[in-house]
């Protein structure tokens, strides 16, 4: 194998896989990406069994043949290298040399038989969808994925796709016992209905890979599923994920009906507001309390080692007084995560869970459990 290339396209190329690569040493040979010359082009893979990616640049070909090489060293040679071509040269006990210049490099690779066999698929149901809309839906839901890792269901986001009359739906929903996200999209594009329309769960190293490949497109990207494997291809990168098998459980019993209360809060305001009260709140449950009365909201804490604080902002708000209990740090994942002026917060009293949504986005609902006050 002999490759010339640019440093830019090769730096881009290597960065893909970074997060995608094995770091524990389960297996090593997971640390390295394979590296494959043929046809013009210098194509990588990276995978650790779960999350799997592969992507090309165009090459100049001296040589064909492929090697695996470690990823992070890799990475970080090329990163220092000056503007310009990189010539990278195979040698014959797998070690690779890299040039440019007055610069040489050689690093300890494997054959390219060791690396594992790169996931395939064959469906060609592929749905089309915006990077913006499905870039969204992931950062309205990924806050609220679980981490305890003995409930492997929740380490996820649940996903279901459906054909309708205006063209695709979308949903994407999370939630770690605490809190809870759901968010819907829809799609003009029309196509075959899929052939599993129950959701599928995404894990959240997929959806972070595929948040990363969203913000580098710019153009519609495909998505598809094919038994338990999640597929998505956008411009030259094509990006493999493992689903998490499990059953997803009854979400809609999570988000209550029928609330009493209704507050309209500015989002900019009530977010500065829980920043600074929570300073002073125990830094293990972030404990804030919300005091409602007419047209006023009040935010407090109080923690004995460190202190109290207290603020007041103005509400639209009509019903009685009512205080109750919530974890400032949920309160403000989900401000975050809203780009309205206004937000709604819908709430029955200080046992039950409290509702918040954009004003203007009846697709996008977020539920929160109180915390004893």
């Amino acid at each position: 194998m002999k490759v010339k290339v640019e440093k830019q396209d090769l730096l881009q190329l290597i960065s893909k896989t970074q997060n995608i690569v094995e770091k524990r040493n389960t297996m090593p040979v997971l640390a390295n990406v394979l590296l494959e010359a043929k046809d013009n082009s210098l194509r990588v893979y990276a995978t650790d069994l779960e999350v799997s990616l592969t992507d090309d640049i165009s090459a100049e070909i001296e040589e064909p043949g492929s090697v695996a090489i470690s990823a992070k060293n890799l990475f970080e040679i090329v990163r220092e290298l000056s503007e310009g071509t990189v010539q990278l040269i195979k040698n014959q006990n797998s070690w690779l040399t890299l040039k440019q210049r007055k610069s040489v490099f050689n690093i300890v690779g494997i054959p390219a038989e060791e690396f594992p066999i790169f996931p395939s698929y064959t469906t060609k149901e592929f749905v089309k969808i915006h990077p913006e809309v499905l870039a969204d839906m992931i950062e309205k839901t990924i806050y609220s994925i679980s981490n305890d890792e003995t409930r492997y269901n929740l380490n996820g986001v649940y996903f279901e796709q459906k054909q309708t009359e205006e063209g695709m739906h979308y949903r994407m929903v999370a939630t770690d016992g605490h809190r809870l996200s759901l968010v819907d999209r829809q799609s003009q594009s029309k196509t075959k209905e899929p052939k599993s329309s129950e959701g599928v769960i995404i894990p959240r190293k997929g959806l972070q890979e595929i948040r990363k490949l969203l913000e580098q497109s710019k153009e519609q990207i495909e998505m598809a599923f094919e038994g338990s494997q999640f597929i998505l291809k956008g411009q030259s990168t094509l990006l493999l994920i493992r689903l998490i098998e499990g059953k997803y459980p009854n979400y809609q019993q999570l988000i209550p009906k029928n609330m009493k209360r209704t507050v309209l809060v500015p989002r900019e305001t009530l977010t500065s507001s829980l920043r600074r009260v929570s300073l002073l709140s125990n830094q293990k449950s972030k404990s804030v309390t919300l005091t409602l009365n007419p047209g006023l909201m009040q935010i407090s804490s109080n923690n004995p080692e460190m202190g109290d604080a207290k603020e007041e902002i103005e509400v639209d708000y009509k019903g009685e007084e009512l205080k109750i209990g919530f974890n400032a740090k949920y309160l403000l994942d989900i401000l975050n995560s809203i780009h309205d002026e206004s937000i709604r917060i819908e709430l029955n009293d200080q046992l039950s869970p409290g509702l918040i949504a954009p004003k203007g986005d009846s697709n996008y609902t977020c539920v929160v459990m109180p915390m004893r006050i």
